[in-house]
């Protein structure tokens, strides 16, 4: 093509591209818009302080029959270890030459616990779990962690308050370069 018909042609490319891009396809017309409900199951993060915590309650004693029927296979009936990570025990190890990094020993947020388990457990079905069923499961290791009561129930307000032994353990990143919080 000589450059006449390049210069030609420009203008109805840009147009086409405009039209593409005003249906959000992109220049290759591939996906689609994403919808805003569609958005909003992703959107399932728990900060520490609490915010994007759903409705829902749970027990301790609620999740100690859950921990059973679809933690301890990999976890081990008390948290203690198994084929995968060991949930319970730990505390005061963490200065020792061998930590043991557990729930109790070494999260600093409860609402972490509450984030991690609802995005990835269990591991043969992440998010499989209601909400309220990640509240019990989460109440029962922090039982089983000595932090909660065998009656603590767990909500959106009570479990960003739960004082984690290791809360004070983490320092912020004071290089000029990290933005703060991170």
């Amino acid at each position: 093509m000589s450059l006449k018909g390049l210069r030609a042609a420009l203008p109805l490319c840009l147009v086409a591209g405009l039209a593409v891009a005003e249906e959000g396809l992109g220049p290759h017309r591939l996906g689609r818009p994403a919808a805003l409900d569609a958005i909003a199951a992703w959107d399932i993060d728990v900060r520490a302080d609490g915010a994007g915590l759903p409705h829902g309650r749970g027990s301790v004693a609620e999740g100690r029959a859950l921990f059973a029927a679809r933690c301890a296979g990999c976890h081990g009936a008390a948290g203690e270890g198994g084929s995968a990570d060991r949930l319970v025990g730990g505390q005061g190890t963490l200065a020792s030459a061998k930590p043991v990094r557990t729930v109790g020993s070494f999260w600093p947020y409860a609402t972490t616990l509450f984030d991690y388990v609802r995005r990835a457990m269990p591991f043969d079905a992440p998010q499989s779990l209601s909400d309220p069923e990640v509240y019990a499961v989460s109440a029962y290791l922090l039982h089983l962690n000595g932090i909660l009561p065998a009656d603590a129930d767990l909500d959106a307000q009570s479990l960003p308050q739960v004082a984690m032994p290791n809360r004070t353990g983490f320092v912020p990143d004071a290089r000029p370069d990290v933005p703060p919080g991170r």
